[in-house]
This record gives C-alpha cells, structure tokens and sequence, in this order.
C-alpha cells in the first residue's frame, strides 16, 4: 500500500487557489480567459444553458458535446447547466453568486440586465463581488447591445483597414484575434481588480469593451505621427505595413531573417556582400530603414533563394543576426521546441480517451500552471453543486425533471 505523498510531493497550489470564478462566458473570448484562471488555480463554475456552450457542437469530436474546442477551453472548469430564464435558475445563479469572488459575462448589457447580472444587483447579494462584463462596445454607447463576433470587431476596429493598406484589400486575420486578445484583457483587469480587493476589501465592476480593446491594441505602434497635436507625421508604422513584409524565399523553402539593430544591418550587409547599404544614407539608422523596408525587403528577397533554409540559419547565428525557421502548426506535434519544452501535453479523459492539451504557458516555480481536472461533460457537477448549495436529492431531480438543470 501507497504511503500518504509528503507536502513537498504534493503539486503546489495554483496562484489562484481559494478564488471562485462564476463563469458566465461563451463561444472563445470568454472562456479562454476563465481557462487561464483554471490554470492558475481557481475554481472556475462553467454555467452552460441546457444545450450547453456552442462550441460544444463546432468541430471535430469523438463524443458528443465534447469538441476539440470543449477540451481546450474548458478545462479546470465544473460544469453546472442551468435555464436562467426560470426563477429557479435565477435563485441557483443567486446562490451560486453568495458562493463567488469574480462573475465572468460576455452576455450583451440587455440580456445580462434582464437576468440580473448587474454589479448593482450582484452586490447585494455579495458586497465584495467582482463582475466582470465583456461585449462588442461600451456599455455606456448606443452600440451596448450589438453583438460581438470577431470578425466585425476586426472590422470596427480597424484590423480590417491595417490588412488593407498591406495588401490592397481588407481581410480578416486567419484566427480569431479579436476574442483572444480581448480574451487577456479580460484576465489582467481580473487579475488587477482581485489585487485592488485585497488591499480594499471592496469589489468592483470592470468592463471590457472589445472594439475599445482592439482599437487600443493596434494603435499601440500604428497611432505614430498622430500621437503629436498637431501631427508630426502620418498614420502607421512603415517597418510592418509594407506588402514586401513577408518571410524570403530560399532554395528549399522559406525563412525569417531579422536584422534589427544597426550592427545587424552591418553584419547582414557584410556577409551578403550587400557592401553598398553600408554607406547608404537611407539605411543607416532605424528610422531611415523602416522608411524603406519596401526596397529593403525587395533586395533581401532576391539574394536568399542562393542558399537553403538551413544554411542561412546557420550563417545568421554565426553573425548574430536575428532569424527563424517557420512553424507549420499543422505538424506542430512533430517540433522538436515543442515537444522538448511541454507546450502540448498528452492526457487521458475520462471519457474522451487520449487528447492534447495547451496549458496557458507560464513558467511560475512557486504556482505552477497545471491541469487540475480535465473539460466536464455537459452538466457533470450540477448535482454536486447544487448539494453544496443546499438543495436535497429529492429537488434536485424536480429541478431536473422540470428542466431547469441538467444533470448527469
């Protein structure tokens, strides 16, 4: 017989043990932030409709409700599915509510008015609760109730037009930006306004508007000129929004290479035998350079097919010059970086059999990132934590027999 693990064989606990996140959240942005705070230890409470999230129906999956996306957003999480539209399912949500330190919504200011998710609301039932709230425009602005999928908040907030003066159209980004970044967001104000009660004692609500969000995002480099008043300059960072920014060509395939600092551009230009640039009065310095990448990237791309991938690899590190091989995430199992560093991790489900999983990576040596438990099925803890709550077996099953809950 196994002995009891010693304290130091035991995982230590998350940096966010003992918090409970009530997860309100749907489809990507949402869920993605409460997995990251499931992977630093809190206890998050995925509250699902009947039918449970969307993402339980898109994609590839061996079980039903249990997709590809279930298993990565949805983990570290308990699952609870509830009718909000019944006020029995308002009084578990209540109840649920005295139980948490942070609300997790991404419902519109409507919806989530109509069923009282409002801090004024939530903080008669717990004074010290955090409501965090996350929808397409401030909910101050006429836009409150529109709705927030990510290709119209790249759109409303200029993605669209950056992809434009690139390439001559306007594009969406092939993945969905706008949620992921509104997604960390959304854990740095949890994160912050956790911080603030600990030192206040009082919660908060804090509103991520996700147009107001990407808007700040790319502008962080593109405001440029317009930052002066009056201007000094124009919109937009040369170095990224020129259609020659692209990886170059080589012999058999393609590659990154990144000189950066003006003794990058010396060695680059030495060792490519690009010796007139040296003296170039328009690639001296950095900022002459970023005003002509387009000819910069169009020089570089000619001399590259002379050699392969791997050898400008190697020449660039004997040269200190910055450059990278590219990843194909379709054969991401195979990288070696990967592999050698966990970035995916095999698991087992319980139901699911044999899976990879993502963890937010972060390396903490006092709070790992670790997987505590794996996605839930469906409304696997109703019954739990409706016990926890207080409700007996015999309401329990006319909660689920009058579909206001599911269990399993």
């Amino acid at each position: 017989m196994n002995s009891a693990p010693t304290q130091s064989e035991r995982p230590a606990p998350g940096a966010l043990t003992g918090i409970t996140v009530l997860d309100l959240t749907t489809v990507v942005m949402g869920p993605f932030a409460t997995s990251m705070l499931g992977d630093f230890g809190a206890d998050v409470i995925k509250v699902e409709t009947l039918d449970g999230d969307i993402t339980r129906r898109m994609g590839p999956q061996r079980n039903a409700g249990m997709t590809a996306l279930t298993l990565g957003l949805q983990r570290n999480k308990r699952s609870i599915a509830i009718d909000l539209k019944t006020d029995e399912g308002r009084e578990i949500l209540g109840r649920l509510v005295r139980e948490a330190d942070v609300v997790v919504s991404n419902l519109r200011p409507q919806s989530r008015e109509a069923l009282g998710v409002t801090y004024a609301e939530l903080s008669k039932i717990r004074d010290d609760i955090i409501l965090c709230t996350a929808q397409a425009y401030a909910e101050a602005s006429e836009q409150r109730d529109e709705p927030a999928y990510d290709d119209m908040i790249q759109a409303a907030s200029g993605l669209t037009g950056l992809v434009e003066a690139v390439e001559g159209a306007p594009r969406y980004a092939p993945y969905v930006i706008a949620d992921k970044v509104s997604g960390l967001y959304i854990v740095i104000a949890i994160l912050t306004a956790l911080y603030h009660r600990a030192a206040s004692g009082r919660g908060q609500h804090v509103e991520i508007p996700m147009v107001d969000t990407m808007i700040h995002f790319n502008l962080v480099e593109h405001l440029s000129g317009l930052t002066f008043d009056p201007p000094v300059g124009g919109f937009g960072w040369n170095r990224v929004l020129v259609a020659e920014r692209a990886p170059y060509p080589t012999a058999d395939g393609h590659v990154c290479i990144l000189p950066y600092t003006d003794a990058n551009w010396r060695d680059f230009f030495a060792l490519t035998g690009l010796t007139d640039l040296l003296t170039d009065p328009k690639f001296t310095n950095v900022d002459q350079r970023h005003q002509n990448m387009d000819y910069l990237h169009s020089v570089i791309a000619e001399i590259t097919p002379q050699r392969t991938t791997e050898q400008w690899l190697d020449v660039c590190r004997q040269h200190n010059v910055p450059a990278s091989g590219l990843l194909d995430l379709a054969h991401v199992t195979e990288n070696e970086y990967v592999r050698d560093q966990g970035i995916l991790q095999s698991q087992e489900h319980p139901t699911e059999g044999n899976y990879l999983s993502a963890l937010t990576p972060l390396r903490m040596s006092s709070s790992p990132v670790r997987l505590q438990r794996h996605a839930p099925l469906l409304g696997a803890h109703t019954a739990d934590l409706l016990t926890h709550l207080g409700y007996d077996g015999e309401e329990i099953t006319r909660l689920s027999d009058n579909a206001v809950v599911v269990t399993k």
